[in-house]
């Protein structure tokens, strides 16, 4: 039986807790905002204030047993992080798990690249972590109960893929910006790490490949498919659950084995055997 099959289980490791979740109107975002409230925190959904499935992720939030409320704001622009995080703070009643799953990303080469969209992509891939790291974190020292913070990141981090050079600096950066600020953020027993996920079924996807494209590409990876939400959301809980208070200034990567050598094992099995007559007795 695969993870797939399995059905996700009953640990209400959050019980009691207050989470954010960014960019939760689909794809990864929502299943982590719709898995922390599985694990019984009360949850706040940020989406775009255009977003059309924010309001939908808040009401299967709310289906599942707990307080939850949209959080409409642009991860582009401090003020409206800070003045989102103000109001989840008051209508919740504290913030103890942060989530920082937002971002943007276009595909062009960095020397013929529209401006515009690779300054988007900083500002809401790099920037926007870093709003909520620092409006959240204000918060949980104040409240003086510790909590946990984490960025997801991307392969993109360690892995220059062409045509993504914004996204591919914004995602090095989040993974430094975890770091750090675990390290600032210990003597308050507030938890920084970062998830890193490799190729991940969703709807963003099809803004750069066809559905065919994606199964085809898919039996590529090492585990012959692409990653599934639901997998990432497990791991972002594990991260925020208490019992993984040991976890700090971490990356946990999540990318179903990509960053593994498998081509050069593949070419080493083809290889012809290296025994001769001569090494045999």
């Amino acid at each position: 039986m695969s993870g797939l099959d399995k059905k996700p289980t009953a640990n209400r490791c959050l019980n009691g807790q207050v989470a954010v979740v960014t960019g939760a109107g689909r794809g990864i975002g929502r299943a982590i905002a719709l898995a922390v409230a599985r694990a019984g925190a009360d949850v706040a959904v940020n989406d775009l204030p255009e977003s059309e499935t924010l309001q939908s992720v808040v009401q299967e939030c709310q289906a599942l047993g707990v307080r939850s409320m949209a959080m409409p704001a642009d991860l582009g622009d401090r003020q409206q992080v800070e003045d989102g995080i103000n109001q989840v703070v008051e209508q919740l009643g504290g913030l103890d798990v942060a989530i920082s799953n937002a971002a943007y990303s276009d595909r062009e080469l960095f020397h013929e690249a529209d401006l515009s969209g690779f300054e988007r992509t900083i500002q809401v891939t790099m920037w926007g972590p870093f709003y909520l790291v620092r409006a959240a974190s204000r918060h949980m020292i104040a409240q003086k109960r510790g909590g946990s913070i984490v960025i997801v990141s991307s392969t993109h981090a360690t892995r220059p893929i062409p045509g993504a050079m914004a996204y591919n600096m914004s995602k090095a950066a989040v993974e430094q910006m975890a770091k750090t600020a675990a390290t600032e953020l210990t003597e308050h027993r507030i938890r920084v790490n970062a998830l890193r996920p490799g190729w991940v079924d969703t709807p963003g996807e099809r803004k750069f490949f066809t559905e065919e494209n994606l199964e085809n590409l898919g039996t590529g990876l090492p585990m012959g498919r692409l990653g599934q939400p639901e997998e990432i959301a497990h791991g972002a809980v594990f991260l925020c659950d208490p019992a993984s208070e040991s976890i700090n200034g971490s990356v946990l990567t999540m990318d179903g084995g990509i960053q593994l050598p498998v081509e050069q094992m593949f070419r080493l099995k083809q290889q012809p055997s290296s025994s001769t007559p001569a090494d045999k007795t």
